[in-house]
């Protein structure tokens, strides 16, 4: 079984395998402010994957949201992707937009897929195959989504919990942003936090770029004394919230789900109860 993390050796010593493909996650923008080390180069025989312009729900007034199993299974179809597709997803900020690709794949019913430590940055100083960025079109492939709704959770769903707290909610943003000290990026939303969540900004997962290790996560999930139940991801637009998903992943047998919508949804001015 592929684990949901993999380091550069991994890939280098499989790069030849036939099912593999790497998908290139690499956003243009980022509401982190975050820069890139290597803006204009991907890793040799990468594939776009753009969540910018193609894998989103269009129709949805909310940033980012997951498309359609129908939409997502074309797009993926278009990249060469097949069923049985062995798929390793980088981006050029070390680990940021990845584990996001990750998760809508699992979330799609693919299992092999696992997000490369350090992205970009780490295998090109490792001196491995890197070439211009590039945009190919590739032979049809056979990939079949098989969606598993388990995966995401909505609004009502937390709502509802604020009360009973069955489901923990682990939210990702800045400690600023989730105490309502620091305004939010985009307008029109109010400032706080889902009430009863608690704070665990995705940078506490990482080190340079890369995501810390088993021993120092287990630290880091046991502060929030993290018990056997569900746990919800949530942060401004569910693309760091996967950051610490996939940190719980390494770590944690719990079922753990996204709040797709995130803040961009439950932090609109008056819609949903907001903590301070």
């Amino acid at each position: 079984m592929l684990s949901p993390l993999i380091a550069t050796k991994w890939l280098s010593e499989n790069f030849n395998n036939p099912n593999l493909i790497i998908l290139d996650a690499s956003p243009k923008e980022n509401k982190s402010n975050l820069t890139a080390e290597f803006p204009d180069i991907q890793i040799k025989g990468a594939r776009l994957f753009d969540m910018e312009t193609i894998f989103y729900d269009k129709e949805s007034s909310i940033p980012n949201m997951i498309p359609s199993p129908e939409v997502f299974e074309e797009e993926c179809q278009k990249l060469g992707i097949h069923k049985n597709s062995l798929i390793v997803v980088y981006d050029n900020l070390g680990v940021y937009t990845s584990p996001r690709v990750w998760w809508m794949f699992k979330t799609m019913g693919h299992d092999a897929i696992a997000v490369l430590n350090g992205g970009l940055s780490a295998w090109k100083k490792e001196g491995f195959s890197c070439e211009p960025l590039k945009i190919n079109s590739y032979k049809r492939g056979d990939f079949e989504p098989n969606y598993h709704p388990n995966l995401v959770c909505n609004a009502k769903q937390l709502l509802e919990n604020i009360e009973i707290m069955k489901i923990q909610v682990i939210d990702a943003r800045s400690e600023g942003r989730f105490s309502g000290t620091t305004p939010e990026p985009r307008e029109n939303m109010s400032s706080g936090h889902i009430p009863n969540s608690v704070n665990l900004p995705f940078e506490l997962v990482l080190s340079n770029g890369k995501m810390k290790s088993s021993e120092e996560l287990t630290v880091i999930f046991q502060k929030y004394a993290i018990k056997n139940q569900p746990l919800a991801f949530t942060c401004g637009s569910g693309i760091t919230a996967c950051i610490i998903l996939l940190a719980s992943e390494l770590i944690f047998k719990n079922v753990k789900m996204l709040y797709d919508g995130s803040w961009s949804e439950w932090g609109q001015t008056g819609k949903y109860p907001v903590q301070r």
